[in-house]
């Protein structure tokens, strides 16, 4: 141990008490050891946690550290009430780390002499591969075969529903990918991009059937939020949106049937795009209701968003004006505070478009019945007496799933008819901008409240087969949040073209 000055009393009694609380998990020992103020810090590769609530959270919920034990620390005593501590840990997982902390004395606190963490640093040594981002992945996976293509240089996290040739799709559940085949060929968005010059980084996470828009997949976890630490990435292209926000690939290539591209993109900060339904062929790709599903990507850039877009999507022309824009006041307000006031700021001159949808629930709640009785019809034979193995969450919609009866399905048919003439009516020729996400990424204590306030906003799209574009915004309280741009069927590359104009 290495001491520039005497070290004061009880600073180590409280260094090694902390360690000890830690090990062990005692919640409320480490908290008592940070210091209860909105300005003390804690951070990691994953972001820095304001404030001492944020931190207890986040012990709360991570089911405890790493074993370690402390191998080299070292203490810079600044003045008789603050010093900063190194210390080098080694994992029995294997691996070193360091943490950093400096440490400041309360006069009024009695135990260990006041001493107190006021910012803590912590590093461990990186996984090989992340499998909560990854399923398989390569240096690259899958090469292409072009050289000079448009998209060459370019690395897709593929989400685990395409087919990849020689793997089997895993679809987020253990237990489907046991028993699954190796895939002979390419799905075709793959086999597009690998043609564009495009290499296969790997194949991403997914919740299971990617069923879920929260991003927890009960059995590999939760993929990090880079952009938002300790909340959750959304879903269910969950993987492949932390990849490209990690940087760990530069497209992320997923789906949308509810959101699934729209959510992630406006958790993590990424341009995402779910096409027209039926623009981007759906060959080798593992449904969930096909009258909904549809192929979509996410980039760190609204270039290489276009740029995707050049590739997948059929021939066509842009034509749309930023001055076409019409904000929608009904659907901004069913958003939270700081994600209406980030989406209304950003379009400060878009016309706003008097449309009320006053059956939004009744749509909402037909657009569910209508995804899960076709999921139940997709997925229904082999679940039957496998649905033990799902997850809590996803388990229950497909129970919900199977209780879905002709007659209701038929019903909710008849509802989403008469919602998409409405829709399509009121986009005709329009651009609407309303929040991609009624909420930031909320922690996963939060998620299940606000799916059904997502889902109102995301189901639009879905029930009339809309394009819809999500851009990166920031909260005043700087979080991630999503504006939507939706467009009619077929107008794909006006809102690629217009997500570019956002970027200049």
């Amino acid at each position: 141990m290495t001491e520039l000055k005497p070290v004061p009393h009880g600073l180590l009694q409280a260094f090694r008490a902390y360690e000890s609380a830690l090990m062990s998990d005692d919640i409320a020992a480490l908290d008592a050891l940070f210091a209860d103020s909105p300005t003390t810090l804690r951070g990691d590769a994953a972001g820095i946690l304001v404030g001492h609530e944020q931190i207890a959270a986040f012990r709360r919920s991570r089911g405890g550290a790493p074993k370690r034990r402390i191998v080299q620390t070292h203490v810079q005593v600044l003045d008789d009430d603050h010093a900063l501590i190194m210390a080098v840990t080694e994992l029995d997982r294997g691996g070193r780390g360091l943490q950093t902390q400096l440490w400041a004395r309360d006069p009024v606190r009695i135990e260990y002499g006041g001493w107190q963490v006021t910012a803590a640093h912590v590093s461990v040594p990186a996984p090989a591969f992340d499998t909560r981002i990854w399923r398989v992945v390569g240096d690259p996976l899958v090469s292409s075969h072009t050289a000079d293509g448009a998209l060459s240089g370019e690395t897709v996290a593929v989400k685990d529903l395409f087919a990849v040739a020689g793997f089997a799709v895993g679809a987020g559940s253990p237990a489907w990918l046991e028993q699954a085949p190796p895939a002979p060929a390419h799905a075709a968005a793959v086999a597009s991009l690998l043609d564009a010059g495009a290499s296969v980084r790997g194949i991403a996470r997914t919740e299971e059937f990617a069923y879920s828009l929260s991003g927890l997949n009960a059995h590999y976890g939760a993929p990090p939020n880079p952009k938002a630490p300790g909340r959750i990435p959304g879903g269910s292209s969950s993987g492949s949106a932390t990849a490209v926000a990690l940087g760990q690939a530069s497209i992320g290539l997923g789906t949308d049937t509810g959101g699934s591209i729209r959510v992630p993109s406006a958790y993590q900060g990424l341009y995402g795009i779910r096409t027209s339904h039926g623009a981007v062929s759906r060959e080798g790709l593992l449904p969930l209701a096909k009258a909904f599903d549809t192929v979509g990507w996410m980039t760190r850039s609204a270039f290489l968003l276009q740029a995707v877009g050049d590739v997948l999507l059929p021939e066509g022309s842009a034509s749309a004006a930023v001055d076409e824009i019409h904000l929608v006041p009904s659907l901004i307000g069913l958003a939270s505070e700081d994600v209406a006031t980030a989406v209304s700021d950003a379009l400060p001159e878009a016309k706003p478009l008097d449309w009320d949808p006053a059956s939004l629930d009744e749509w909402r709640q037909a657009f569910v019945t209508g995804q899960a009785y076709q999921a139940w019809q997709a997925h229904g034979a082999w679940l039957e007496t496998r649905l033990d193995t799902l997850g809590e969450a996803v388990r229950g919609r497909f129970e919900m799933a199977r209780s879905v009866t002709r007659e209701q399905a038929a019903e909710a048919r008849t509802v989403l008819a008469q919602a998409r003439t409405e829709i399509l009516d009121v986009v005709g020729d329009r651009i609407l901008a309303y929040p991609s996400a009624s909420s930031v990424a909320p922690t996963a204590a939060d998620a299940a409240g606000v799916r059904d306030d997502t889902m109102r906003l995301t189901c639009i799209a879905g029930i009339a087969g809309l394009p819809a574009v999500s851009i990166p915004l920031r909260t005043p309280g700087n979080l991630p949040a999503g504006l939507c741009l939706v467009a009619a069927p077929g107008r794909d590359r006006d809102l690629l073209a217009l997500a570019q104009s956002f970027a200049e």
